[in-house]
């Protein structure tokens, strides 16, 4: 079992996201924005994985933004990147060190999928 925060600004996606891990068996941290994602890596549950959506709105980078300032708390900490934008070279370019990419929409099969090859 892998503790896993999931960052997505549009409620309804974060709760899916949620329920589609969470029947994997992980534990399921969420947050919709930067501050309530580093309450989360700041706490006391170390988390192993961060779901992040690429396009939230509240910030310039986004989902870069959040990954980056996770990995200053947690080093080592796997990232999958999430958009409805198809990956590009500049995007995959600011991905952290092994971070990877599921494109939306995809489908609670593809999410399961991306999560395991992430933790293994």
């Amino acid at each position: 079992m892998a503790v896993i925060l999931i960052v997505e600004d549009d409620l309804f996606i974060r709760q899916a996201s949620e329920w589609t891990i969470g029947d994997l068996g992980h534990m399921i941290l969420t947050a919709d924005d930067l501050a309530s994602a580093l309450v989360h890596m700041n706490g006391r549950t170390p988390v192993d994985a961060l779901f992040v959506d690429i396009r939230l709105h509240a910030l310039a980078l986004g989902g870069y933004d959040v990954a980056n300032q996770a990995l200053a708390i947690q080093p080592g900490l796997r990232v999958l990147y999430t958009s409805g934008s198809p990956l590009s070279v500049d995007m995959a370019n600011l991905f952290v060190k092994g971070g990877r990419f599921l494109q939306k929409p995809y489908t609670p099969a593809q999410l399961e999928q991306a999560v395991e090859r992430l933790l293994h």
